[in-house]
């Protein structure tokens, strides 16, 4: 179960749709064994599998609600959303990071409500109706199934603020990454 690479923003992986899992065998297993490592040493509250690498329809997820601790992985996921937000997003209520574009947050209003399909490691079907931050995210993880980063989600002034960090940090080129409990880069 080893620690693996962050990819950071310019890798093409994490700007391309991912694949659909199509058999849940002990290499999948073991990847998910592996992004669950990865994301509990970054640490994050998830990780797509295009994130290390894999463009594989897989996310994981760990976050507590303070009542309710939610754990799991989404394969070959779907995501239905509620009403879109109609407010700008608040720049502390709505602040979101990303581990593939680390030590950057910029708010980014996101639906209130998500709906996640999605199979577990055994194949078994299961559904998540989801609110507030376990909504967002598995809307960010979900993006990063479908090719795009919360970066290109970002409204103004945000994006060129965004852009700009990303310039003055030598990313967006491929190749880029980072390894949690090694790497000298803050999530």
């Amino acid at each position: 179960m080893p620690i693996r690479r962050i990819l950071i923003t310019g890798n093409p992986v994490l700007h391309t749709q991912a694949l659909a899992v199509t058999k849940i065998d002990l290499t999948v297993k073991q990847l998910v064994s592996d992004m669950f490592e990865t994301m509990d040493a970054a640490p994050g509250v998830g990780l797509a599998a295009p994130q290390v690498g894999e463009g594989l329809r897989i996310f994981v997820f760990s976050w507590n609600s303070g009542e309710t601790t939610y754990r799991g992985v989404a394969i070959n996921p779907s995501l239905k959303l509620a009403d879109p937000p109609q407010t700008e997003p608040d720049e502390e209520l709505d602040s979101e990071g990303c581990l593939s574009i680390p030590g950057e947050r910029f708010p980014l209003s996101r639906h209130e409500t998500a709906t996640l399909k999605a199979m577990n490691l055994n194949g078994d079907h299961y559904q998540i109706e989801a609110t507030g931050w376990l909504a967002r995210i598995f809307q960010h993880e979900y993006d990063h199934l479908e090719g795009t980063l919360y970066s290109d989600r970002l409204g103004k002034p945000y994006a060129k603020q965004m852009t700009k960090a990303i310039r003055q940090s030598g990313w967006n080129t491929p190749g880029e990454s980072w390894l949690p409990g090694q790497d000298d880069l803050e999530p």
